[in-house]
């Protein structure tokens, strides 16, 4: 198999991302860099001072300077106590407060991306860029880029006075220097696609594993929890080795900038201690130079770290300006028209669509719902019945043909103005993690709780509600688990009905019910239908027959439209669909335990209107 080309850092990108976000903090920064440089300023007092200690001190015996010296030492401690703890609170809060806002960044750029983009991107990636790669940040406002400032005076402060004391040993302890830094680049330009591809990893093992705890019965039910673990395991190994690497290449950075420690300290004794000999230098300058010189490695160590997290940073930034960079759906309202009011007559012309090129899924679909009635979908499954659906809740685009909303182009008005007259019960009733007040609340936050309850009678979903103990206030768990499919389905009517809609979209909204339960909401849901314009999938002949206008679909295509007596009357493809489902069924009345094919299962799948 081939192996995927791994996708570079665009640094350009992402530089251009940490310069809006270092700029948003920019006060802040600029006063952590007042207080960097007294606390850098404050740690230089403890080396300078072994000049004196050398010199002045011991050589000359001059005790009564020592009291002095040790109070210099305090107050630069002190100093550096308090500064260090300033810039914590200064920096730490700036780069917390840029991570908040760039998750809410992403999350509100991802929340309005259209549906097809969700359709190919797992939702534990998009969870990752949000959380995962926003935390990277801390190092560009925080302590990163303090530390990385920080070092830089430290070292030139010390090169300076390095060169001050001796230019020739200094000059040879710079050339060890620059070696290390050519040898610091490669190595970091090594490291930038392995800290970008461990993003990539973690955001498709959070992905799966999402999926995994997601569909935790479906696993459980087929007794899939090795392969789940397997699965797991090989995304976990698959993101340890990228680990191994890249702490390899780090421990090789840090152990290389061990050796450059001992090549320097090599070099300052061997003509340190030549100088000093040669009376070119006096002791207390070869120990401010030793001083200095441990004052400079600090900072080469801490280069190598800092420069890890920020080029981690980067390529965490360089992924959500990926994301960033997808096209709204509000983007893209902005040059459309505006919709104000729908009246909810809906037209297809020529119509086609596919999901997968050269693979249609519809062909030339053409119909008109007049605003008011009701058109039925029917026809075998995976006919292209949802597909409809679909489009005209614009969830996708056709690639030909156009649809109309009032004799508006759907394509050129504005979408939140269209789906703020939409009410949608679709097959998969997705219920949040919240109260059952909550979620039925959802389509309409502003809704009093006698409208709901009312919505809730109309939906025949009161009478389970008010058994709970804690009624409206019981909590549904996640996806609605702790209710029935159909308790979840009669929510899913009265948030629909809540919304008041123009149009309203019933995709098998009563799959879940039994016989008794459909009756009972049967009559409430012809009630809804009065004026608002509804398309209805539906396997029942009791919620399609006294639609406006049926559409039979098949291969993608509209074979036969009428009203249920016309289709009836026309003995074609509808006919069959419901003389097999009238024969289904009083079959299953009266000899409930017979078989009237010889494949069940196949005529189950044929009879599904």
């Amino acid at each position: 198999m081939v192996e995927p080309t791994k996708k570079k850092i665009n640094y350009a990108s992402a530089w251009a991302e940490a310069r809006k976000i270092i700029w948003a903090a920019r006060w802040r920064l600029a006063f952590g860099g007042v207080l960097l440089l007294i606390s850098r300023m404050a740690s230089m007092v403890l080396p300078a001072s072994t000049k004196y200690l050398g010199d002045e001190v011991f050589a000359k015996q001059n005790y009564d300077l020592l009291k002095w010296i040790a109070l210099a030492i305090g107050i630069s401690a002190l100093v550096q106590g308090l500064t260090s703890f300033s810039l914590s609170q200064i920096l730490g809060v700036a780069a917390q407060r840029a991570i908040t806002e760039m998750r809410k960044r992403v999350q509100t750029h991802i929340e309005r991306l259209p549906i097809s983009y969700f359709d190919s991107t797992q939702s534990g990636q998009l969870i990752s860029r949000i959380m995962n790669d926003a935390e990277g940040i801390r190092n560009l406002v925080g302590t990163g880029i303090g530390q990385l400032v920080g070092s830089f005076v430290t070292a030139v402060v010390s090169i300076g006075v390095l060169f001050w004391l001796n230019w020739r040993m200094t000059s040879a302890t710079m050339v060890v220097l620059v070696i290390f830094g050519v040898a610091l680049f490669y190595a970091f330009k090594l490291l930038r696609p392995i800290f970008r591809e461990r993003g990539e990893i973690t955001a498709e093992v959070t992905g799966r594993l999402g999926e995994s705890l997601g569909g935790i019965r479906i696993v459980k039910a087929y007794t899939a929890e090795k392969r789940e673990e397997l699965s797991f395991a090989r995304g976990a190994h698959k993101l340890f080795r990228n680990i191994a690497r890249s702490v390899t290449g780090v421990s090789a950075i840090s152990s290389f900038s061990g050796i450059l420690i001992g090549a320097v300290a090599v070099v300052m004794i061997l003509l340190g201690g030549s100088a000093v000999q040669g009376g070119e230098m006096t002791l207390g300058d070869f120990l401010m130079y030793i001083a200095f010189t441990f004052i400079l490695a600090m900072p080469v160590f801490e280069l190598t770290a800092i420069g890890t997290q920020i080029t981690e940073a980067l390529a965490g930034l360089d992924r959500i300006r990926e994301v960033l960079a997808e096209t709204t759906e509000d983007e893209a309202d902005a040059r459309k028209t505006p919709l104000p009011l729908v009246k909810g007559t809906i037209d297809f012309q020529n119509v086609s669509f596919e999901y997968e090129k050269d693979v249609p899924v519809l062909r030339n679909i053409s119909f008109s719902a007049a605003a008011g009635t009701t058109t039925a979908l029917v026809g075998s499954s995976g006919s292209g019945k949802s597909t409809i659906l679909s489009l005209v809740l614009n969830f996708i685009q056709p690639i030909a043909g156009t649809i109309r909303v009032d004799g508006n182009d759907l394509q050129t008005v504005r979408l939140r103005d269209y789906r703020r007259h939409l009410g949608v019960v679709l097959q998969d009733n997705f219920l949040f993690d919240g109260t059952v007040l909550e979620n039925i609340r959802f389509s309409n936050p502003e809704a009093n709780f006698e409208t709901i309850k009312e919505m809730c009678v109309v939906a025949n979903a009161d009478e389970f509600i008010a058994k709970f103990p804690n009624g409206y206030d019981t909590v549904v768990g996640e996806r609605g688990v702790k209710l029935s499919g159909g308790q979840r389905q009669r929510i899913a009517i009265a948030r629909a009905l809540l919304a008041d809609p123009r149009i309203l979209i019933l995709d098998e909204a009563t799959s879940s019910l039994d016989s008794e339960s459909e009756a009972l909401i049967q009559e409430g849901l012809n009630n809804l239908r009065k004026g608002r314009t509804t398309f209805v999938i539906a396997h029942r002949l009791s919620t399609i027959r006294s639609a406006d206008q049926i559409l039979v679909v098949e291969a993608g295509e509209i074979v036969e439209r009428g009203t249920h007596d016309q289709l009836v009357a026309m003995g074609g493809r509808y006919r069959q669909l419901y003389d097999k489902q009238y024969r289904f069924e009083q079959n299953l009345f009266v000899n409930p335990g017979e078989d009237f094919t010889t494949n069940p299962a196949e005529s189950m799948a044929q009879t599904k209107l």
